[in-house]
């Protein structure tokens, strides 16, 4: 599981991730107040898993899809699902957002994706655009991405500048990627970004809508 986080794991497989705990709430407030009332979520790159059974607690009326491409992701995601799952909380999908022949053919109301796209290459990025642009078929789908980005009309923090250069050394296709870039990028895809909200510890919840 590519993660920069902390990860604990517990005697029943579950993996525990403390910026997963840390950042929920506020995530939370702001998928509940853009999601639709009932429908159907698929989270890209879901990583522990904590996410996924969070949201789908707090949003029963939402059938919540968690994926991820690591097996052992997955098996923290099942391990969590035991322990606090809903009946709204689907089991995981191996997707990978570079390989198309892992991508559901069903169509969903929103797409979730969070603290992916700066620890995978740009070639992931461009997949969950697709990816995004096929499962939400219906005009005003929504598109949910969370973490840091570099944006040309605000200055960079300075611990999110010392972040990207820790990214850049570890693998030089990581790095947070330009807002622009991520937005042009998207509305190739049929997605026009429409909101935009500052989050704690420097991060962003960018929101997409399907305009097609």
């Amino acid at each position: 599981m590519q993660t920069l986080d902390s990860i604990a794991p517990l005697p029943d497989g579950a993996l525990s991730s403390p910026a997963a705990a840390r950042n929920s709430a506020a995530i939370l407030e702001v998928l509940r107040a853009h999601l639709p009332a009932r429908g159907a979520v698929l989270e890209i790159a879901a990583g522990s898993g904590q996410h996924a059974v969070a949201f789908a607690s707090a949003l029963p009326d939402i059938r919540w899809t968690p994926s991820d491409p690591s097996a052992e992701a997955r098996a923290s995601i099942a391990a969590w699902a035991r322990r606090l799952g809903s009946p709204n909380l689907q089991p995981p999908l191996a997707l990978d957002a570079t390989d198309e022949t892992t991508w559901p053919d069903a169509s969903v109301d929103a797409v979730f994706c969070a603290n992916m796209i700066h620890i995978s290459p740009w070639a992931a990025t461009e997949g969950l655009m697709r990816l995004a642009g096929r499962t939400l078929r219906r005009p005003g789908g929504l598109l949910a991405l969370y973490g840091p980005f570099i944006e040309p009309d605000q200055p960079l923090a300075p611990s999110n500048a010392a972040f990207d250069t820790s990214l850049k050394s570890r693998d030089p296709a990581w790095g947070l990627r330009d807002r622009d870039m991520v937005s042009t990028l998207a509305r190739a895809c049929g997605l026009a970004l429409t909101r935009r909200v500052a989050m704690p510890a420097n991060n962003l919840m960018l929101l997409f809508r399907r305009d097609v």
